[in-house]
């Protein structure tokens, strides 16, 4: 998606700030992604919580891929929207009684279980509804993902998934109990991961741990690698999609399956964040003593990456050809960490031109919020427009 590809004259007439979605950009990637996977035990969980727009969860669920979920209401949203219940993986360090309900109730493929008070609560909830819950064991392989300390999660330090030490406990308390089976172990190591190096050594840490379950006789049906695999923020027209093929590739040399086993992945950002962009209005044109201010009228409450994990996002003009200037482009939000950019070259801006800010399809609808009481943003897509 270029910026000559934004349907600008349609946009006049619709009130900003709003997200955009490429939806053909979107089916690209899915098929995309089918292609790398074709003649692979490989299965697709996507994350929702990178996006959980209603259309574009129907989108992906018709691609027939699973859904990873990280609360109950999420497993509700996921089931509404097409996933089958026997797709969905359900994570997350905090699952309350009702979301291990839910679970339980709509049968889902898997519970990634990452503490052991969380696995006594499972069983316990299991055993008064007479069910068996499948789970998997989340590890923490203590592997460095290279990226944004509040986006990393795989290290000793961070609060997810149990430690190696925890592994023999926990295959005591599931071979004490009738309504536990463990069917595989989970990792998931971080966030907009662009060193792939970090993934091999995943791999390395997933084949040393499948060979310590063999030592203690458990033949898992399938080990989830979780996801993380980033997208180029600089260069979204260049490079539209992720690096599927080195990412697959990858995993394909150096953790391979062994009969019956599968390989299972939690995609998010990748699917998502390329197809989306947050459409936003020049409210007016400040000068500054030393630099010129582009304010706009979305802020960090409709996306809060910038604000947040400082996170890059390409930006640009999409009503104007004329020379290019640099702007601090900044929101309303009486916050001054309301910042989208700083010293960003946009062609030259006047009062009412639109602005686009790019890949802002994962984590910027669904992490929108009312602080100073505004409204969440719409959506739009690009075939219904």
């Amino acid at each position: 998606m270029i910026k000559g590809q934004f349907p600008a004259s349609k946009f006049n007439s619709l009130e900003t700030p709003f997200y955009y979605y490429d939806i053909d950009l979107l089916r690209k990637t899915l098929d995309t992604i089918k292609t790398e996977i074709r003649n692979k035990d490989y299965h697709i969980h996507y994350a929702v919580k990178a996006n959980a727009n209603p259309r574009l969860l129907k989108e992906i669920a018709a691609y027939g891929f699973g859904a990873d979920c990280v609360s109950g209401n999420e497993i509700l949203r996921a089931i509404d929207c097409g996933f089958p219940a026997s797709k969905i993986a359900f994570a997350g360090v905090g699952k309350t009684d009702r979301e291990i309900e839910i679970g339980l109730d709509n049968d889902i493929f898997c519970f990634n279980v990452e503490s052991l008070p969380e696995m006594q609560a499972i069983e316990a909830l299991a055993a008064k509804k007479s069910k068996t819950a499948r789970i998997a064991l989340r590890i923490n392989p203590n592997v460095d993902a290279h990226t944004h300390k509040y986006i990393t999660t795989g290290l000793n330090e961070n609060k997810f998934g149990l430690n190696e030490a925890d592994l023999p406990q926990a295959l005591e308390l599931i071979a004490r109990s009738a309504h536990l089976e463990i069917i595989g172990m989970h990792f998931h190591i971080g966030s907009q991961i662009t060193d792939l190096s970090a993934f091999e050594n995943l791999c390395v840490k997933a084949f040393e741990l499948r060979n310590w379950f063999h030592s203690q006789g458990v033949k898992l049906q399938h080990i989830n690698v979780g996801g993380g695999l980033g997208i180029n923020y600089q260069h979204p027209n260049h490079c539209p999609t992720a690096d599927f093929e080195s990412y697959f590739r990858l995993f394909g040399k150096y953790l391979k399956t062994e009969e019956g086993q599968s390989l299972h992945f939690e995609l998010g950002r990748s699917v998502v964040a390329p197809c989306g962009s947050l459409i936003t209005r020049t409210t007016y044109v400040k000068e500054g003593i030393s630099k010129k201010f582009l304010i706009v009228d979305a802020g960090m409450t409709e996306l809060i990456r910038p604000a947040l994990y400082q996170a890059f996002h390409h930006i640009e003009n999409i009503s104007s050809d004329k020379e290019l200037t640099a702007y601090d482009v900044v929101g309303p939000i009486c916050e001054s960490s309301d910042v989208f950019a700083k010293d960003m070259k946009l062609n030259e801006a006047q009062r009412g031109d639109l602005i686009a800010i790019r890949s802002a399809g994962a984590y910027g609808e669904v992490m929108a919020s009312q602080y100073n009481c505004r409204e969440l943003p719409k959506a739009y897509f690009s075939d219904q427009i």
